[in-house]
């Protein structure tokens, strides 16, 4: 048959991206997209984000079900040998040359972990749950203790009897947080905890599916998360932000944008179908940081560019929207909004790493191939010269 033998048609079926393709079940997390809810093992997202701490909601998401107060001081308790980086690892920290970046970083850092973890070659529940909480504690450890070297500073070990929230603010500027900073940072690490089948917990149970381990699995997450498309997106909501500079100078960017069919990092989901529920606490907590920090612009930037893209678009604002603001009214440098992102994270990835550890089938999807098939070879001397 000839070589120009005809591609066949790609199905109508196929689901691009993997949309709206269930690929398997799951306890840990549930989206409803068209009313605006988010649900982390049966209890509402935003509540806990009101009134619940980070280590509380780990706990939900690991175990199953809340803590009693005996069983929340045991687990706080088994913390406290996490609440350190190996000496290596913070060797390997001082290693790295100046222009990596914080993702790049975080990454080969994690990948390092493994090799001081006591519990290296366990791969029991028990063990790997310990693996689990020193990721969620060193994880934040790590970042900071990078961007003090990065600025010429020492690492600082972080304070016995804080939560993550607390102490990586601690140890990324050296002093203690206020008590309303430490309350939206921990609303902020809650709701960012998990949202069901992202692509860098994808790309975790892909990894886990194989038996690897759950350093591996992590940083196969990390990896995924480095992406513009996925966890770069708070971060590209800030550099916006930066760019317009006033608020009065918002609304002539954005219809020059939407003009020329750009998007406008900050909105639109593959899942909702309305606001992001998690967008109106983070909006009010960012309100409140800004008008403490003495300076609203950002946040009113933001204001002006929700009312602009929803009336000309109907496209509703999503979870890295006000997240921007939000940091950057607590301090935080922007290159580190994305790796913020994993703190958060690395116990929703976690905990579907072990989930699919509970009843594992490799993960091995078919493409739907639209090639040609028929053919023949000829040798190369007897092919035309091109």
């Amino acid at each position: 048959m000839s070589n120009a033998a005809e591609k066949e048609p790609p199905s109508q079926n196929i689901g691009l991206g993997l949309a709206d393709i269930t690929i398997c079940e799951s306890e840990i997390c549930y989206i409803d997209g068209d009313e605006g809810r988010l649900v982390y093992r049966g209890y509402d997202a935003i509540e806990l984000a009101r009134q619940s701490t980070f280590e509380e909601v780990a706990y939900l998401l690991w175990y199953g079900a809340l803590p009693r107060p005996t069983e929340f001081k045991a687990f706080l308790a088994g913390f406290t040998g996490s609440m350190s980086l190996p000496v290596e690892t913070v060797m390997i920290l001082r290693m790295f040359p100046k222009a990596a970046t914080p993702m790049e970083v975080i990454r080969t850092a994690v990948s390092s972990l493994g090799h001081w973890d006591p519990d290296s070659g366990n791969t029991g529940l028990d063990a790997s749950l310990r693996k689990a909480q020193r990721l969620t504690l060193r994880i934040p450890l790590l970042i900071a203790a990078h961007q003090r070297l990065r600025e010429g500073k020492e690492p600082l070990k972080p304070i016995p009897g804080h939560g993550i929230a607390f102490n990586f603010l601690y140890t990324l500027f050296g002093k203690e947080p206020d008590a309303i900073t430490e309350k939206a940072f921990n609303a902020a690490l809650i709701l960012h905890a998990d949202h069901e089948l992202n692509a860098s917990t994808f790309s975790a149970r892909v990894t886990a599916s194989t038996m690897a381990d759950i350093y591996s699995s992590v940083t196969s997450a990390i990896g995924t998360l480095k992406g513009p498309l996925h966890g770069g997106a708070n971060m590209e909501v800030m550099l916006m932000l930066q760019e317009i500079g006033d608020p009065g100078k918002a609304r002539a960017y954005i219809e020059n944008k939407l003009e020329n069919k750009e998007k406008i990092p900050g909105f639109g989901h593959r899942v909702y179908r309305c606001e992001d529920p998690r967008v109106d606490l983070l909006r009010n907590h960012a309100k409140t940081l800004a008008e403490k920090a003495g300076n609203s612009s950002y946040f009113e930037i933001t204001q002006e560019i929700q009312k602009i893209v929803v009336e000309r678009t109907k496209v509703f604002p999503n979870v890295d929207l006000y997240t921007a603001s939000l940091y950057h009214a607590i301090g935080l440098p922007t290159e580190l909004f994305t790796p913020i992102f994993a703190i958060s994270r690395t116990v929703g990835w976690t905990s579907h790493i072990l989930e699919q550890w509970s009843n594992n089938k490799l993960i091995r999807p078919r493409a739907e191939y639209i090639g040609p098939k028929s053919y023949c070879y000829i040798p190369i001397k007897e092919r035309a010269r091109g």
